[in-house]
C-alpha cells in the first residue's frame, strides 16, 4: 500500500500536483506564438496570403536545413509573421520530419482580427483567396466572437478568421 502511496505521488507531481517538499518557480511567460501549419511545400504561399489578406508582416524566416539544392522550393521550418501586436508562425507541415508536433493540419482553432472597418477587411481578405463565411453578422450573433460586427473566413489552407469590430464599452 505504502508503494501505491508513493508511486501516486510521483504521478501526481509528474502531472503538476504540488508536493510538500517542491515549491513551484515563478514562471512569466512573454508572449503566445500559434504555429499555424500547411501541407508542403504551400507555407511560403500562406505567407504571402498572409501578408496580402491581413497586412502581416514578415519578422523572421528559418528554412529547412536539409532541403537538397536540386527542389525548386524550399522547406519553412517557420515564418514569424506580426499581427498588430501579435506574432504568429507559419510553417510547412512534412511526413518526414519528426521534429513537428503534429502531423495533420489542426481544426478547432479560430483567430480573431479585431478593426475598426470589418467591411473592408473582409473582402481584402477575399480578395487575396480567403472564402467568406456569409454575410457579417451583428448583435447576438457576434457577441460570440468579440463583438459588435463580425466576418467569418476561412483562409485557403484550412484555417478559420472572425473578422471583428471592437466591443462597445457600457
Amino acid at each position: 500500500m505504502a508503494e501505491e502511496a508513493q508511486d501516486g505521488g510521483a504521478i501526481e507531481a509528474e502531472n503538476g500536483g504540488a508536493t510538500k517538499e517542491a515549491t513551484p518557480a515563478t514562471v512569466v511567460f512573454t508572449a503566445v506564438k500559434p504555429q499555424l501549419f500547411v501541407d508542403a511545400p504551400k507555407a511560403n504561399d500562406a505567407v504571402l496570403f498572409y501578408k496580402a489578406a491581413f497586412g502581416a508582416e514578415e519578422v523572421t524566416r528559418v528554412n529547412h536545413p536539409k532541403r537538397k539544392a536540386e527542389q525548386d522550393i524550399p522547406l519553412i521550418l517557420s515564418v514569424e509573421l506580426k499581427l498588430g501586436s501579435v506574432s504568429f508562425l507559419v510553417s510547412d507541415l512534412t511526413d518526414e520530419d519528426s521534429a513537428v508536433p503534429v502531423k495533420t493540419a489542426s481544426a478547432g482553432c479560430v483567430f480573431c482580427l479585431e478593426t475598426e472597418d470589418v467591411e473592408a477587411a473582409v473582402t481584402k481578405a477575399v480578395s487575396a483567396g480567403a472564402v467568406s463565411g456569409g454575410e457579417i453578422a451583428e448583435g447576438d450573433a457576434a457577441a460570440a466572437c468579440c463583438g459588435g460586427r463580425v466576418g467569418k473566413l476561412k483562409d485557403p489552407y484550412g484555417n478559420v478568421w472572425m473578422i471583428c469590430s471592437p466591443v462597445k464599452k457600457c
